[in-house]
């Protein structure tokens, strides 16, 4: 999927480049799929494809503790992280459901469409932090247990 955006942004941007310059035909279309494909690439690629590891973080305090403090610390860190997720679940189900009464200026893509990969990478964010806190409850480090391909 992630690919596929990426190609999707690629080709967009070369046809812009195309029409405006060799046929003096300027369209908008053309930077608005391409501003599409990004958001649903950053947010599908931080929910399906981005590891925990390669997430930017700071862990000072991490690296101060050993194997059991780093998950303890982890676990409450998930713990946080899905606390928030899963209260503003409700008011960002309402947000992105109340946005189909506006939709896109050249493709009228409704927004609530455009923006329902929030939606998807919310419930992604705290499954996998649920996923986290059950793992260093098992007594296992984060870097081992935090794609997709270890559920």
């Amino acid at each position: 999927m992630a690919a596929v955006l990426l190609g999707v942004i690629f080709l967009a941007f070369i046809l812009q480049i195309a029409l405006r310059y060799l046929f003096d035909l300027p369209v908008g279309w053309t930077a608005e799929i391409s501003l599409v494909a990004w958001l649903w690439l950053i947010l599908w690629g931080s929910a399906f494809v981005l590891r925990d590891e390669e997430e930017i973080r700071i862990d000072l305090l991490l690296s101060m503790f050993g194997p059991r403090g780093r998950r303890v610390l982890s676990s409450l860190g998930s713990i946080a992280i899905v606390l928030l997720f899963a209260l503003a679940l409700p008011a960002t189900w309402d947000y992105v459901t109340f946005m189909k009464v506006e939709s896109s200026s050249y493709l009228k893509i409704r927004f609530d469409w455009l923006y329902s990969i929030y939606l998807v990478f919310t419930v992604a964010v705290i499954a996998r932090h649920l996923w986290l806190i059950v793992n260093a409850i098992r007594g296992r480090e984060q870097t081992e247990s935090t794609h997709i391909g270890s559920l």
